[in-house]
This record gives C-alpha cells, sequence and structure tokens, in this order.
C-alpha cells in the first residue's frame, strides 16, 4: 500500500499542533506549579516565625511547644502547596488526597518503627520529661536538650558532639534530668587517719562549704564519717547548689579539699 504524501503531511502537520498546544499549556502549568512551591515555601517559613514569634508572647508557653507546633505548621502549609501543584496538571484534589492516605497507609506499614518515633514524639511532647536547654542522660545518651522533632530529639553532649537520639530510644528508656529539680546535691568523699578529731574535721568540711556563696542554706551543708577501717575512716562532705552552679560549684570544691589533705599530710 502506497504511503498518500498528502496525508503524511497532515498527520505531521496535526502531531506537531497538537504537541505545540501541548508545550504550551504545559508550560504554563510547569511555570505556575514553580510559582506555587517557591511563594510556598516563603509563606511555609513565614507561618512557622510567625506562630513561633505568637506563641513565645503567650506567658508561660513551653518553648519545646513552639518549637513543635511551629514545625506543624510549616509541614501542613507544604502539604497545601503540594496539593495546589499538583492541581496545577489537572489532578483532582480528592484523588490526590485519597492516594495520598493510601501512600501513606501503605509508608506506616513498612515504617512502623518510624510511626514508633513519631508516637514517641508526641508523648515526650505531652508528658515533657525533657524540655529543651534541660540537661539529659537516657541509657548511653546525655546532653542538653536542643530540639525535640516528631521522629528524633537532637542534643548537644557536655564536650559539644552533636547528638541525634530516636524518640522511641528516649521514651522506651528510664530519663535523668539534671536540671528539672533546680537543685542538686553533691557528696565528696576522702580518707583520714583513725586518730584525727572527728568534730574539728566535721567543723573544717562544713565552713568550707558554708564560705561558697553557691552553697545552699537549706538543706544546710553536713560532714559525716561515712565508713571506718582499721586504720582509716572514709569522711563524707554533702552540700546542695543550684543545678546551674553544680559543675563550677564541685571543682571548686575538690580543689579546697584536696588542699585540706596536703596541708594535713
Amino acid at each position: 500500500m502506497e504511503l498518500d504524501p498528502q496525508s503524511a503531511y497532515s498527520a505531521v502537520q496535526t502531531a506537531i499542533s497538537q504537541a505545540s498546544a501541548l508545550i504550551v499549556t504545559y508550560s504554563f502549568s510547569v511555570l505556575g506549579a514553580i510559582l506555587l512551591l517557591v511563594i510556598g515555601f516563603v509563606v511555609a517559613g513565614l507561618v512557622e516565625r510567625w506562630l513561633y514569634a505568637g506563641l513565645g508572647r503567650v506567658g508561660g508557653f513551653d518553648l519545646t511547644l513552639r518549637r513543635f507546633f511551629s514545625k506543624i505548621a510549616r509541614y501542613f502549609v507544604l502539604g497545601l502547596v503540594v496539593v495546589m501543584v499538583l492541581g496545577q496538571f489537572g489532578i483532582q484534589t480528592a484523588s490526590v488526597i485519597a492516594a495520598i492516605g493510601a501512600v501513606g497507609l501503605a509508608i506506616g506499614l513498612a515504617l512502623q518503627g518510624t510511626l514508633q518515633n513519631i508516637a514517641a514524639g508526641i508523648m515526650l511532647l505531652a508528658l515533657r520529661p525533657l524540655r529543651i536547654g534541660e540537661y539529659v542522660e537516657v541509657g548511653s545518651v546525655s546532653g542538653t536538650v536542643e530540639e525535640i522533632g516528631l521522629f528524633a530529639t537532637r542534643l548537644r553532649a557536655a564536650d559539644g558532639i552533636y547528638i541525634l537520639a530516636p524518640n522511641s530510644t528516649l521514651w522506651t528508656l528510664p530519663v535523668k534530668n539534671y536540671t528539672r529539680n533546680g537543685i542538686r546535691r553533691n557528696d565528696i568523699t576522702m580518707t583520714f587517719p583513725n586518730t584525727d578529731n572527728i568534730d574539728r574535721l566535721q567543723k573544717t568540711l562544713v565552713g568550707l562549704a558554708e564560705q561558697d556563696t553557691r552553697v545552699k542554706k537549706e538543706p544546710a551543708p553536713a560532714a559525716f564519717v561515712a565508713g571506718l577501717g582499721d586504720s582509716t575512716m572514709s569522711f563524707t562532705l554533702r552540700y546542695w547548689t543550684s543545678a546551674t552552679d553544680f559543675a563550677a560549684t564541685q571543682a571548686e570544691m575538690n580543689k579546697n579539699v584536696r588542699n585540706i589533705l596536703n596541708e594535713k599530710a
């Protein structure tokens, strides 16, 4: 069968016309989608900052919850932007939402551990065993809390190391919060000969603690015999400080006690 040149030419012309129409149509859709994405990211950032600042003006509103709600608002806006971008290409919004739901279910079944982290993050935010700025120890993880996210919590170790811990780990293990109660106790135990005068040692050590303005008056510092050996006795100096002064006071007190031991040597 011979190909009719006229028919072939007409077919090519029709194809070119249709391709041109599609290019023009989808070019505007692509440009519109890019514009929506840019505007959406800007608006999402503005909403996050406005909400964070607005909640900061609410008296007593926790810093951890401020960051959490502001992040949620950002992701919500970005989700709306994605739906709008898909709508630019003629995809029905209802279909998009249904598809997102189906994909979300499939991802949820595949990533059950991730969902556990989300659930744990919600429980951490609800019960708040740790807050931003507090120093905590959970299992082998310890540091100052910088951010509690939906999936993981960011901490800064005492030596400045960056730590990202899964929320499920922080939720399933006991939490030691060194900051929450506001005050901390320190015990310094040292060894003296049994021949030393106990009353004089108590007076000297308690006086040493009382001279430091960071040491709390209540509970009052105390010194006592912690153990007895054949020729030596263990003596403990106990005092309380604010949680923020603990490390500095401990270092200073250890030095002063060491000086007393050197004087007796």
